[in-house]
């Protein structure tokens, strides 16, 4: 289910550079952070100790409810990395 999820919210993350409603970013963020807590949980039945840190960083980020002020060019940073990561991520437990 990852590997459609994950593309999916990589997808989100991109279209967040397009100028549209902030209804549409409060809603990317709400997908994201139950997203990366799902992630977590995987990594966490894994046994991944680095991406379980990673993504419950990234659901304590992208939560709704305490925003975390960046700035609409460093969250458009933050949503390219964080997409592009999750791309790899996507490829890299393919090899594996």
């Amino acid at each position: 289910m990852t590997s459609v999820l994950k593309p999916f919210l990589a997808i989100l993350l991109f279209l967040c550079l397009l100028d549209t409603p902030y209804g549409y970013y409060v809603l990317v963020r709400f997908i994201s952070m139950i997203a990366f807590a799902f992630f977590a949980y995987e990594a966490y039945e894994q046994k991944n100790q680095r991406d379980l840190i990673i993504f419950i960083v990234l659901a304590l980020l992208f939560q709704p409810f305490e925003k975390i002020v960046l700035g609409r060019e460093l969250w458009n940073v933050v949503d390219v990395v964080v997409a592009v990561y999750l791309i790899f991520n996507v490829i890299d437990s393919r090899k594996a």
